[in-house]
């Protein structure tokens, strides 16, 4: 695949073509970052890769191992750092040093203190040349979810919130407020997550099945964590019939060894956490929880008592609002306009606006 570009463009379009490959796995690659590589030679792209599912092997190997031409002097573009350490498989380093690649370029240094900056003096002593690469705004924003993961106790929380055009969240006549098209981009965004949160109270009164349903992308359905206080659960619903196939687990406050014991033979599992002043089962310890079980990429579909709790202590980071092109009226229930509103004043992080065929997605970034 051979392509003439000029010298200034030219760094930018390949490294735009690793940030695709990155974005093919991203929440699918557990602890590990969901990395995206492409190897140029002579203006030709001579390989492509990006990190497996579950995390291994690494993009910068599976582009090196995607054909057997010769990978001397080219150059290689990755959207992170490439590792250094020795883990479950070499480090990469030692792959694009054995296979005599002349250049590397990447922006953004692994914030995984085994890896941190250390990639660029390795390969300098191999008289390699490593360089920093653009497309910085794309690529921080792209891993924001990592280097929180990386820096924080929390795992990075994007909350998905429906509301007719009048700012209802439920329709007391019709299950759903959005079009098809909405709802698909929702399914999407839960393949890119590792996991689901939503309540009990969500599960009880609209018993969704909280998967993804596009075709193609049905075994990227994320697991579902279940804020629970009072284990109120129906033990009929979709998701609780649905644990052996796919991972859920149960945040609770309140014992019930009798429904605890009923579940666990069910295949699910819970987790007793914490209230805090409001009585309320402690978010912030929860999501601490959820970070040391695994969980990096969090997507929160609830109802509105539960999404207002996570936005009222800043628990959230990205904000997406799907917005119906229909008023409900007097079939609406749960208007959340003034409590919106007070969360998203003088917020200046607005990061996209999509039209879906009349309906708005408007994503905010709130941390």
């Amino acid at each position: 695949m051979s392509t003439k570009l000029s010298r200034f463009n030219k760094n930018s379009y390949f490294m735009n073509l690793a940030l695709n490959q990155a974005k093919i796995n991203l929440g699918n690659t557990k602890e590990n970052p969901s990395v995206g590589c492409v190897i140029v030679k002579n203006d030709n792209i001579i390989g492509l890769g990006h990190t497996s599912i579950n995390g291994r092997p690494h993009a910068e190997y599976n582009a090196i191992n995607f054909n057997k031409c010769s990978k001397k002097n080219s150059s290689l573009y990755s959207t992170l750092e490439p590792c250094s350490n020795f883990g479950k498989t070499p480090p990469c380093v030692k792959s694009i040093i054995k296979n005599k690649i002349k250049k590397i370029f990447f922006y953004i240094n692994d914030p995984d203190k085994r890896s941190f900056n250390k990639c660029k003096n390795s390969l300098n002593k191999e008289g390699l040349k490593v360089f920093k690469s653009i497309l910085s705004k794309e690529i921080n924003y792209f891993y924001r979810s990592y280097v929180k993961s990386k820096k924080n106790h929390f795992p990075f929380v994007t909350c998905k919130i429906a509301i007719s055009k009048d700012f209802y969240t439920i329709n007391t006549k019709k299950k759903w407020i959005t079009n098809n098209y909405s709802r698909g981009r929702v399914h999407l965004m839960r393949s890119q997550h590792d996991c689901i949160v939503t309540s009990s109270k969500t599960i009880n009164d609209d018993n969704p099945s909280l998967n993804c349903r596009i075709e193609g992308l049905q075994r990227r359905s994320p697991s579902i964590l279940i804020i629970d206080k009072n284990l109120k659960i129906k033990i009929n619903s979709k998701v609780i019939k649905k644990g052996k196939k796919i991972q859920t687990i149960i945040f609770y406050n309140k014992d019930n060894k009798k429904k605890i014991k009923l579940l666990k033979s069910l295949k699910i599992k819970t987790y007793k956490i914490s209230l805090d002043e409001d009585n309320s089962l402690d978010l912030q310890a929860f999501l601490v929880k959820a970070k040391i079980l695994g969980f990096s990429r969090i997507f929160l579909e609830a109802g509105s008592s539960l999404t207002l709790s996570f936005l009222k202590r800043k628990l959230i980071d990205d904000l997406k609002i799907f917005i119906s092109n229909k008023n409900i009226g007097k079939d609406g229930l749960s208007n959340i306009k003034k409590k919106l509103f007070f969360f998203l004043n003088n917020k200046k992080g607005l990061e996209e606006k999509v039209n879906l065929f009349g309906e708005k997605l408007i994503s905010y970034k709130l941390i």
